[in-house]
């Protein structure tokens, strides 16, 4: 009885319906397992998939955003505050005003991923006394919304 126990415990005999069992339970939940793992990695690839969808679209909108020039000569004389936030870019100008020409735009706030490069365009607005110049390449997104801050401050 004892020999038999062993036997039992150890599978030798697969004629054993309760080692069959034991066997065919095992490999169910071993196949559980990796069916449970295969829909999670399949979840977070979705998931994936559809954060990045949604940023590319939301960003393809942000290139196609206009700017609007502003008339000077209807801005008085002062310094205005504007921002803009197209997430995940974010900024914030103060923009000088004086005889209806643009004097001075500082960068308050600049939040950005790779969108530094694009700072340079204040300048180009003040030499061009205009919110028509180009584009800073490599950094389109920031370039809008630094423009687009520039335009809410002096409306």
């Amino acid at each position: 009885m004892f020999k038999s126990k062993i036997l039992v415990n150890t599978c030798y005999y697969k004629k054993d319906d309760m080692c069959i069992q034991r066997r065919s339970q095992m490999k169910k939940k071993k196949r559980e397992i990796v069916i449970l793992i295969v829909l999670i990695l399949i979840a977070i690839v979705l998931v994936i998939i559809g954060i990045t969808a949604y940023v590319k679209s939301d960003l393809k909108e942000l290139q196609q955003l206009p700017i609007s020039d502003v008339e000077l000569t209807e801005v008085e004389d002062g310094v205005y505050i504007g921002s803009y936030k197209w997430s995940p870019v974010y900024a914030v100008v103060e923009v000088t005003i004086n005889n209806h020409e643009i004097t001075q735009i500082d960068l308050i706030e600049h939040e950005y991923g790779r969108g530094a490069p694009a700072e340079i365009i204040t300048q180009k607005v003040v030499e061009a006394q205009t919110l028509d110049v180009d584009i800073v390449s490599g950094a389109t997104y920031s370039s809008k919304v630094i423009l687009k801050a520039i335009e809410n401050a002096l409306e």
